[in-house]
């Protein structure tokens, strides 16, 4: 069966794809099945926009389509930068360092340092099924950047029960505990329970 990514991002496909290599599913990005959408994210919810991602690319394709949205929630900013992470300085142009260095002045002095990076997935069938997950990797900010693995806000974040930030983590030992690696995980069972009962 085919199923496409609502997305091109190289990094997201090899972790989709290393998931869904043993279910017998042929996953191709967006690019790889020449669908061209890029629908606005409207929703106020990781989980709104993942649906309107894997809708629209469902619609455009007539195959069933997979999205993911996630991003980080800070408690101290009231959830931001939540679902506009990935333009929290107002510029989706400006770098990883421009948006984490942002979060960083507007926490300087905050004692609460609590966050986590949130991330919803959505599958979305042409007979108008959808499987639906989300999983949450808890932790803190930290005072500044560490370390050179990772991309997005991973330097700045320090996940529960390690030492380290994300960015000092090896790519095993992150997969192994984060949101996204969760989400699929579940979005791997939830697929599994749909088609045995077809």
């Amino acid at each position: 069966m085919k199923l496409i990514l609502a997305s091109n991002n190289a990094h997201k496909l090899r972790e989709f794809r290393e998931l869904f290599r043993t279910l017998n599913v042929e996953l191709l990005s967006q690019g790889e099945a020449g669908i061209h959408v890029d629908p606005e994210e409207t929703g106020e919810t990781f989980a709104e926009n993942a649906f309107i991602k894997a809708e629209a690319v469902m619609k455009a394709s007539g195959l069933p389509a997979i999205a993911d949205d996630s991003g980080l929630c800070v408690d101290a900013l009231g959830g931001a930068p939540g679902v506009h992470s990935a333009r929290y300085t107002g510029n989706h142009n400006d770098s990883d360092v421009d948006r984490y260095e942002k979060v960083l002045r507007e926490m300087r002095g905050v004692t609460d340092r609590s966050a986590r990076f949130v991330c919803s997935l959505c599958c979305v069938f042409p007979n108008g099924d959808t499987l639906r997950t989300e999983a949450a990797m808890e932790g803190v900010i930290l005072d500044g950047p560490r370390g050179e693995n990772g991309f997005g806000y991973d330097p700045i974040f320090q996940a529960l029960g390690y030492d380290r930030s994300n960015s000092e983590l090896s790519m095993e030992e992150k997969n192994a505990i984060s949101h996204r690696g969760k989400a699929l995980q579940k979005m791997k069972e939830e697929w599994e329970k749909y088609h045995a009962d077809k």
